[in-house]
């Protein structure tokens, strides 16, 4: 038959255990807190704190924070090429107009001059033998690029920065059968762009040829500060950009390598530590008089020592979860002293 334990021993067992938890909880609370603080300053150095969000658009309490969306993006309202009646479902479109021309070539000591197509016109007038390589005073065409009128990506509508930072390009075959009727006089299909030339195997000065490109659709990663329904560059941000866009569906660590990922289930790390820390502070507790109050003291000393924990962890970063932290602790430490106060009474009580 077993001796029951004495006494002392389970004081000592109670009071250790009872340390063992109060302990877990703070440095559960310390690790966590000191992970968000992390975050929180690699995070500012790219324009602020970063929510990572579905493809579901903007919601409330998002408004002036870092967003990082996936998806493809979104063409609301397309460009349109109005003078080639060339319209696509794409984010930009561009136009790149180029003439045949006399262009100077210098190689070292060597001067000579070649016909070459160019999309910036040659002043001929300039060139140090004119003489015979005289070319157009004007462009007929210039290139041009249209954005769409609205573009969104998960939801969220992307401000004209963003648009142009769409990475990609693809070739964009023209449609003759859409021209005006003044340009399809001039103009006819090779290959991928439309050219003037009567044999477009062997232009002549003075021939223009039309190309498009566009931005293709593809899914891509956005990290933009969110103003209104729409994301902008964050102005101000220490790394000199306040954006980032990038092929693909990417996490937070493949967008910005130096932020370090924030901690999962926060809402469940501090609960657990304040459930931790009132669990030791009850056992530690155990050996007082008992009173129906205890387990709500306990509480209130393990909420107490995980504010305090978490507020000084945050010292040096982010004002408000330091003061929202002192909140918690001020309220533990006015419960903790009203029920000694009642207590006190109680015990005074014949």
């Amino acid at each position: 038959m077993k001796r029951p334990l004495r006494i002392g021993t389970r004081a000592l067992l109670l009071r250790g255990g009872g340390a063992v938890l109060l302990i877990a909880g703070l440095g559960l609370a310390a690790i966590t807190e000191r992970s968000l603080l992390m975050h929180h300053l690699a995070a500012m150095r790219h324009g602020g704190d970063i929510v990572v969000v579905d493809s579901h658009g903007p919601r409330p309490g998002l408004h002036g924070s870092m967003v990082l969306v996936s998806g493809t993006p979104e063409v609301v309202e397309a460009p349109r090429d109005a003078d080639f009646n060339l319209s696509i479902p794409v984010p930009v479109l561009e136009r790149n107009v180029e003439m045949f021309q006399w262009r100077e070539v210098r190689v070292g000591a060597d001067l000579h001059y070649e016909l070459d197509w160019s999309d910036q016109l040659q002043d001929s007038g300039r060139f140090r033998q004119p003489a015979g390589h005289a070319n157009p005073k004007a462009m007929p065409l210039e290139s041009k690029r249209f954005d769409a009128g609205k573009v969104r990506v998960g939801g969220f509508v992307l401000g004209p920065l963003l648009v142009h930072a769409l990475p990609g390009t693809q070739t964009v075959p023209p449609d003759p059968s859409r021209l005006p009727a003044n340009l399809a006089a001039s103009f006819s299909l090779y290959h991928d762009y439309l050219t003037t030339s009567a044999d477009p195997g062997s232009p002549r000065l003075g021939d223009v040829r039309v190309s498009w490109q566009a931005v293709p659709l593809q899914p891509v990663t956005i990290l933009a500060r969110l103003d209104g329904d729409r994301l902008v560059r964050a102005s101000g941000a220490d790394d000199g950009q306040g954006y980032q866009v990038q092929v693909g569906q990417r996490s937070l660590s493949d967008v910005l390598p130096d932020v370090p990922e924030p901690p999962e289930f926060t809402l469940a790390r501090r609960l657990g530590a304040i459930v931790l820390a009132a669990l030791g502070s009850f056992l530690l507790l155990w050996e007082r008089r008992r009173r129906v109050s205890d387990p709500l003291l306990a509480l209130a000393v393990g909420a107490t020592a995980i504010g305090a924990v978490s507020c000084a962890s945050w010292l040096g970063g982010d004002w408000q979860p330091v003061l929202n932290w002192l909140g918690v602790t001020t309220a533990g430490v006015l419960v903790v002293a009203l029920l000694h106060r009642r207590t006190g009474r109680q015990d005074r009580v014949p």
